[in-house]
């Protein structure tokens, strides 16, 4: 064999002792092979060998395992088993298969017996397993690692990336109770348009021309919908419309967005060190931001106190920027924005708080993850200002449900409410020109 292994003796005992133990299943004989197998592989070349050539090694040692073990496999069995083998050794054992099917979204592991994914919006319960929950927390803490974290009962709680990028949640014992939960929301390899969320349905072509116009014209956004409601996807979406000539800075817990802009600074949080250390917010990364010429601030999300300083960046000469919040309407959004800015601890009048937000965010884009597994966006509002001390918006577009269907889909469609929206001034003054019959009352799209 090549310099990949050790040097390779068969077990002295291994045949007689295969020949009296009693059949294993094919997670205990994987798990098996798996440490007999980084026993005899030389570590140090590994991730400088092709996985083919991996492959064909493995093949020739595990064959050869099997016959100490007097284990009798089909071709098909064994090519399993070998796929299995080098998952655990170069991947993430049992998830892989999951990672690689491209209809899968979300991955959600109840305990080392219990995996779900996420597909097409529904939920169904997979044949995966773990061999026991060691095994599970194993490839957690292979997860983190690679990120510069960790995961045991001194810090139970982690969140991290994988190497394209999918974000993942993780909590083990004491604190999960019957084993260690996870949640891997996958990052799509594929940069989703708008044209294609129009093809999805997600909203019409008229609604996609006029955010178009939105973010070429640098009004302020905040896209606001539950969890998996498909904020990231839509901010990305949008990001294509900015013009390629402008420097923009991304600010993210978990760096998940994908801009198709040349120009762009990509910023990502830092949690605490085992001492309690080190940790850098988002409210830390805003401010720093604004030392770095941006001409446009993306934040994948707020969720505390860099609220308040998203909003100051965006009226103070960074037109265009764009955040996340999750909301399940347009005013709800606005009340959270409110309330996080309650949480930065500085001492300002709500009326204060609600100007601020009233001439720093233009438009509110509502996205919703509904029962039948689809995500839509179901309102665009423009904030017009301020009336004594509450915020007026006025509804643009919006998805009016009508019903189900016999299979259980939502039945409905987007609508135009007749309200010409205040921006279209600043659009024209800018070159962009749209019609106004996209804004006609009754205008709708199934």
């Amino acid at each position: 064999m090549s310099g990949l292994w050790s040097d390779f003796k068969p077990a002295a005992d291994g045949p007689s002792k295969a020949a009296n133990a009693p059949i294993e299943g094919a997670t205990a004989l994987k798990s098996r092979l798996h440490a007999r197998l980084l026993d005899l592989l030389n570590l140090s070349v590994l991730d400088r060998t092709p996985r083919e050539t991996l492959r064909s090694e493995i093949r020739d040692a595990v064959v050869q395992l099997l016959t100490e073990e007097k284990r009798l496999l089909s071709p098909y069995q064994t090519d399993r088993l070998i796929d299995d083998v080098l998952d655990e050794i170069l991947g993430l054992g049992p998830l892989e298969p999951l990672l690689r099917d491209e209809t899968v979204n979300d991955i959600l592991i109840n305990s080392h017996t219990t995996v779900y994914v996420e597909r097409k919006g529904k939920l169904e319960r997979t044949d995966v397993q773990f061999q026991d929950t060691r095994h599970l927390v194993r490839i957690i803490n292979k997860i983190v690692s690679a990120v510069g974290r960790r995961v045991d009962e001194s810090s139970p709680m982690v969140d991290a990336r994988l190497a394209d990028g999918s974000r993942i949640n993780a909590i083990i014992p004491p604190l999960a109770v019957d084993g260690p939960l996870v949640s891997i929301r996958k990052f799509s390899r594929d940069r989703i348009s708008m044209d294609r969320l129009v093809a999805f349905g997600s909203m019409t072509k008229e609604m996609g021309m006029v955010l178009e116009g939105i973010v070429a014209a640098r009004r302020n956004v905040l896209i606001s919908g539950g969890t998996g409601s498909g904020k990231t996807t839509l901010l990305n979406a949008l990001s294509a419309f900015i013009n390629p000539a402008e420097r923009i800075i991304t600010i993210e817990d978990s760096a998940e967005l994908q801009l198709q802009q040349p120009h762009v600074g990509r910023l990502e949080t830092r949690p605490a060190n085992i001492e309690g250390k080190g940790e850098i917010a988002q409210r830390d990364l805003v401010r720093n931001a604004l030392r770095m010429r941006p001409d446009r601030i993306i934040v994948g999300e707020v969720r505390s106190g860099e609220a308040f300083d998203m909003l100051q960046a965006m009226n103070t000469g960074h037109d265009g920027s764009m955040t996340t919040v999750h909301a399940n309407t347009p005013r709800d959004s606005l009340t959270r924005i409110e309330q996080m800015i309650g949480m930065s601890g500085l001492e300002i009048s709500p009326r204060s708080v609600r100007q601020q937000i009233a001439s720093a965010i233009n438009v509110v884009i509502q996205a919703e993850r509904q029962e039948d597994g689809r995500r839509r966006v179901v309102s665009i509002a423009e904030i017009v200002g301020m009336e004594q001390d509450i915020i007026t918006m006025q509804e643009i577009f919006r998805f009016r449900r009508v019903g189900r269907t016999p299979d259980g889909m939502i039945d409905g469609y987007h609508e135009a409410t007749g309200v010409r929206p205040k921006f279209m001034e600043l659009l024209g003054s800018r070159g962009i020109n749209l019609s106004h019959d996209l804004f006609a009352p009754g205008r709708k799209s199934v």
